[in-house]
Parts: C-alpha cells; structure tokens; sequence
C-alpha cells in the first residue's frame, strides 16, 4: 500500500516522482552554461555562445597592471576564467613546460622586472634548465600574463590574439 506523500503525487512502479527541486540542481551543474549557450544562439549572439563555452587560464599576479587587464578582457566577453595568483602558488612544472616548449625560456623571462632586479639577475648567464628551475621557484620572474585557452598559449598582454580565440 503506498504511504501518502503529497496531494498531487502518485507511486508509479513503486518510486516516488522525483521532485522538481532536484531537477533544478542536477541541471545546474551542466545545465547553466548549456543555457546560456542556447539562449545565446537564439539571441543570435555567437560570440557569447563561443564565449561561455570556452574557459581561459590565467597565470599571473593580481598586482600585475597587464594581467588586470587580462582578466578585465575576458570578463567583459563573458568568458569563464580561471586565474592561478602567483603571489599564493607558482605554476606546476608541466604547466610551465608547455609555454617554454612554444616560446622557449628567453621569452619567458621579465627582464625588465623589478623581480629580476632584485635578485640581481642581469648580469646571469644561465642554461635553460637553471632558468626553468628558477621560474618554477620564483614565478614573479615570469612575464605576466600567461594566458591558456586549450592548447592555444600566450604570454603578456596579448588582446588581439584573444579576439581571434574567441572568435573561432
């Protein structure tokens, strides 16, 4: 005999209707940037569409002008970020080996830096491997910002290498 649970529900094969509340929660997980997206396209705005679907990394330091910058870009075109503060954690070794492998270390490196001042690194002549080790310890060494957009990389303000991204 089933047990009375609400007025408007009835037992179908023994289980209780799942109620709406869940429906709402299980959907929010995928189901909000699946919205927007649809939303979007009705809308005809595929720039937004290509833009919620897409989620960018962003390696740098929030005192960092350029990568406030950065950060103030992909807001704007409503592009799901995910900043790593090199004050609080440096990038992984694989992380960094993925930008030195496309631009290689030299380009890598903030010259002009206050960073590289202060330890007093303009006098060094190192090997990629020192250097590498360097960067992965003492991340403010790198160029600000390091951008990542699936295996599209940038390394400083770059804004019109981000348009083409999201215009793709």
């Amino acid at each position: 005999m089933p047990r009375e649970r609400d007025h408007n529900a009835t037992l179908v094969a023994g289980v209780w209707p799942r109620p709406a509340a869940l429906d709402t929660i299980a959907s929010r997980a995928w189901g909000e940037t699946n919205s927007m997206l649809v939303s979007a396209e009705k809308r005809g705005d595929l720039s937004v569409a290509v833009a919620t679907a897409t989620q960018v990394q962003v390696f740098g330091s929030k005192k960092s002008a350029d990568t406030r910058k950065a950060l103030r870009f992909f807001s704007e075109r409503r592009v799901r970020t995910h900043f790593v503060d090199f004050a609080e954690r440096g990038p992984s070794p694989g992380e960094l080996r993925r930008f030195i492998d496309k631009f290689g270390v030299e380009a890598l490196i903030d010259r002009e830096g206050r960073r590289f001042q202060e330890l007093g690194l303009h006098h060094a002549t190192r090997g990629n491997e020192w250097w590498t080790r360097a960067l992965v310890d003492d991340p403010l060494l790198l160029r600000m910002p390091l951008v990542r957009c699936g295996s599209r990389l940038t390394i400083g303000l770059a804004d019109e290498e981000w348009r083409i991204w999201l215009s793709l």
